[in-house]
């Protein structure tokens, strides 16, 4: 007589595919240049990598798998923790490397939404019609994160230090802004960050950055905007010529 278990009948291994936002480091040689630009920006947003998903695109760079294996050794010194790997040869890989990833798209703008009552609002798949601007009506808070690539974010109140916005397209702040903005963050350099009262610790758009302490202190305390010329990004004042 055979026994059957009727509890292990009908069960089965459920696989699913979600989509989720990855920030991208692209090193550049000389490698140790490259650590040290790394480890300035780090310096002003302090603890912004932690537990953030990183992908490290190597096609600027001919790495062997020592050289990757060190760089991903210096990363880890750095609590930056790279999931996948882009523009490497497979043969470069070793096991215990992240796995090569392929077919990922920077420049379109997938489906996304994002939710301002969260602490995180990252990219979503959502109706075939997504809207193209994000209106924040709240203050964001301290470790607050909204990741919209769809478009334009606006904030009605303040953006509080150590919280980000992640716009596809421009930023507006009504009020402070003294955490980070990040504008064109999938491929777009006619986006633009506008806020009330600049204090941010950091303005980037399409990837061009700068910090706080990079920034003229004629372009501190008073309403500004952003914008990207011939690959530098600008800062400009806001206000009105009362002469």
């Amino acid at each position: 007589m055979t026994n059957t278990n009727t509890s292990e009948a009908g069960k089965s291994i459920r696989f699913c595919i979600r989509s989720y936002i990855a920030f991208v480091l692209a090193p550049e040689t000389p490698i140790i240049e490259w650590l040290a630009a790394l480890d300035k920006w780090a310096q002003n947003s302090p603890g912004y990598f932690a537990g953030k998903p990183i992908v490290l695109d190597l096609s600027r760079v001919d790495f062997g798998q020592p050289g990757i294996a060190h760089l991903l050794k210096q990363l880890a010194e750095r609590d930056i923790r790279v999931i996948g790997l882009e523009g490497a040869d497979a043969s470069q890989l070793g096991p215990a490397m992240p796995p090569l990833l392929t077919g990922g798209r920077a420049s379109e703008r997938p489906a996304a939404a994002a939710s301002p009552d969260s602490d995180t609002a990252p990219a979503a798949p959502g109706a075939a019609e997504q809207p193209t601007s994000l209106l924040i009506e709240t203050p964001v808070r301290s470790g607050q994160s909204v990741i919209f690539p769809n478009g334009d974010v606006t904030v009605l109140g303040s953006v509080a230090s150590g919280s980000e916005i992640v716009a596809g397209g421009s930023i507006h702040v009504y009020g402070t802004l003294r955490g980070r903005a990040m504008a064109g963050s999938i491929g777009n350099d006619r986006a633009r960050i506008f806020c009330g009262k600049n204090e941010a610790e950091l303005l980037a758009i399409d990837g061009h950055y700068r910090t706080a302490d990079e920034l003229d202190v004629n372009m501190t305390h008073r309403p500004v905007q952003c914008w990207l010329e011939d690959g530098v990004l600008r800062v400009g004042s806001l206000e009105q010529d009362r002469r």
